[in-house]
């Protein structure tokens, strides 16, 4: 089938015209300028086991709620939904759960309800029974972001493997990813890990970080660069858990941002946008801007 071609000279047009619609901004600065939420793209992240790629993804996730109402489906096997809920209550707060006022945290689980469904991970998905059930409760609930976390705990597919490699497998899986984003306006956030082969690189002798493992770049993720091949936009995030003061540190590293004329562009390799956890891991600052102003009032959703 061939495109209709006035459809993309319109869209050029608009391009001329400066009337295309950047991605959502969340007010700061740095952030803003390499990374924005899109309606409809395929986001890939990665990172290695243990860094807390969930719990950043989880704080952007709150953030773009906060400030622009997107309401998300989680899918999350690695996690009990309610340890999740849990940590957006926390983040919304700035406050551990059992210091939060009765009356606050009735406010934030509520809100917390309003914007985030999630999917039972008690039983084995494969993504195309993932992407037939989120299919089902776009219908029944207008959420326009998808977090699948991760891609390595989805069953396989077994009639969609028949006659093709794991190599061709993950390109079909991932395309048709693409396409149920474009067709239902859904961004989704594909949380990925990274190849054991990554987890073996260190920095060199001499530099700040020696000795520690390096960030993964993108063709570390397992199963290859065919990932960041059908990726919207791909992002890495990492942290030196072993570092003796920066720990606390989380790095973001923007990797690819396929349509710069929406917003946003990779970071530069030796510079990510960091984000350093707030006492008692109750949210971040980043880059020294704390983006939830406390305390929160139950009149407003947007408090910045």
């Amino acid at each position: 089938m061939l495109i209709n071609f006035d459809q993309h000279i319109d869209k050029l047009n608009k391009v001329r015209r400066g009337e295309i619609k950047e991605g959502l901004k969340l007010g700061h600065q740095r952030l803003d300028e390499h990374f924005r939420f899109k309606y409809g793209n395929l986001l890939v992240c990665l990172g290695h086991a243990n860094v807390g790629k969930t719990t950043v993804i989880l704080y952007l996730m709150l953030l773009y709620s906060m400030k622009h109402g997107i309401k998300w489906l989680v899918f999350s096997s690695e996690n009990e939904p309610y340890s999740i809920i849990k940590k957006l209550i926390e983040f919304r707060a700035q406050e551990v759960i059992n210091k939060i006022e009765e009356t606050d945290y009735i406010d934030h689980y509520e809100w917390v309800y309003k914007h985030f469904k999630f999917i039972d991970a008690e039983r084995l998905y494969s993504y195309k029974e993932l992407l037939e059930l989120a299919t089902s409760v776009k219908k029944a609930w207008d959420y326009q972001g998808f977090m699948l976390d991760p891609y390595n705990s989805l069953s396989i597919d077994r009639d969609t493997l028949k006659g093709i490699n794991k190599h061709d497998y993950d390109y079909q899986a991932t395309s048709e990813m693409r396409i149920f984003c474009k067709k239902n306006n859904v961004s989704m956030w594909l949380n990925t890990h990274a190849a054991t082969e990554a987890l073996r690189k260190k920095h060199n002798k001499g530099e700040y970080y020696e000795g520690h493992p390096i960030p993964p770049m993108a063709s570390d993720v397992e199963g290859g660069g065919k990932f960041v091949n059908r990726a919207d936009d791909f992002i890495v995030i990492h942290r030196y858990i072993q570092h003796p003061s920066d720990w606390m540190y989380s790095h973001l590293h923007v990797r690819k941002i396929k349509e710069i004329d929406t917003g946003g562009r990779p970071t530069p390799l030796e510079e990510p946008i960091r984000l350093r956890s707030i006492v008692n891991n109750v949210g971040f600052d980043i880059e020294g801007k704390n983006l939830i102003n406390k305390p929160q009032y139950k009149q407003t959703d947007v408090p910045f």
